[in-house]
């Protein structure tokens, strides 16, 4: 699946990933945004004012229009077009049906994830491959296709790359 043609950027002041993620969903959920959409996250470095900015996208122009209009009502700074081609989708089509332990084959097959990456191998996973997705699963748009960074885990299974409880830098210090 190629990233929907309409598209909208809202700049944030937020700087953590997870608080990012609170924020999409919050609005998502406020604007009342059909299951089609994408909410991504951006990693924004410009003008020495790193951030993350969010992005929502979809097939209608009327879906981007109505959510431009709500979050422009709720003092969002709202631009055209989606921050870069890389976001990491923490929202997209099928994303709710992505729990518990599926193959390689279901995850790709319930959602818009076009494919898995494992980290430090060449070759894509089998389909029967297992994934246990914690319930947390954040692809990234790499050449026009959400793909999932995936590692290996105990068993021969894998798991989503992003943990969705990091242990916080120097938490032991």
């Amino acid at each position: 699946m190629t990233p929907p043609p309409y598209a909208i950027g809202i700049d944030t002041e937020v700087t953590r990933l997870r608080d990012a993620d609170r924020l999409l969903l919050e609005l998502m959920a406020e604007l009342d945004l059909p299951d089609s959409v994408f909410g991504c996250t951006h990693l924004v470095r410009d003008g020495g004012r790193p951030r993350v900015a969010l992005s929502l996208a979809a097939g209608e122009r009327a879906v981007v229009d109505a959510a431009r209009a709500g979050l422009a009502g709720r003092g969002h700074a709202v631009t055209d077009g989606a921050w870069d081609a890389a976001g990491r989708a923490v929202v997209f089509p099928g994303v709710a049906a992505l729990t518990g332990t599926l193959t390689v084959a279901e995850l790709v097959g319930r959602s818009a994830i076009a494919g898995v990456r494992v980290l430090g191998t060449a070759a894509a996973p089998e389909p029967d491959t297992v994934l246990v997705t914690r319930e947390f699963v954040r692809p990234q748009w790499e050449d026009g296709a959400l793909v999932l960074a995936a590692m290996p885990a105990v068993g021969g299974t894998l798991v989503p790359f992003e943990d969705p409880d990091p242990t916080p830098c120097c938490a032991d210090h």
